[in-house]
């Protein structure tokens, strides 16, 4: 069952990375879609405004995460040994910790299609 589900993780895996591999560079700018709106931003256009908010979003996001560990840190210390309270606390701690994960995994994923993808 092990090496069943092995060899499909890695399977998948290799098959993603070969179709992100070839996915090719996006023609936005004057491509197949035409300009790209001028919204009046530092940059002027509609996708540097999206990605803008996007990566603030996600700042944010990891700073709530951040403080959301100190306060399951704190609440550690401050149960007295009782087993419910560190229970909950461990819980508290590692939840925040996977979604501190996920939120740095969607900020590398709008880094690289913001770099790569989307011409910018």
């Amino acid at each position: 069952m092990l090496k069943t589900l092995k060899t499909s993780y890695l399977s998948t895996c290799g098959a993603a990375y070969y179709w992100l591999a070839g996915v090719p560079v996006a023609y936005a700018n004057n491509g197949i879609f035409g300009e790209v709106p001028n919204l009046g931003g530092p940059n002027g256009d509609a996708r540097s405004i999206i990605i803008g908010i996007t990566t603030t979003i996600l700042n944010i996001m990891a700073l709530i995460a951040v403080v959301v560990i100190v306060i399951a840190g704190i609440r550690l210390v401050i149960s007295q040994g009782e087993q419910e309270a560190v229970e909950k606390g461990k819980k508290t701690i590692l939840f925040a910790i996977l979604g501190l994960i996920v939120i740095l995994l969607a900020r590398a994923i709008v880094d690289f299609i913001a770099t790569n993808v989307a011409g910018g």
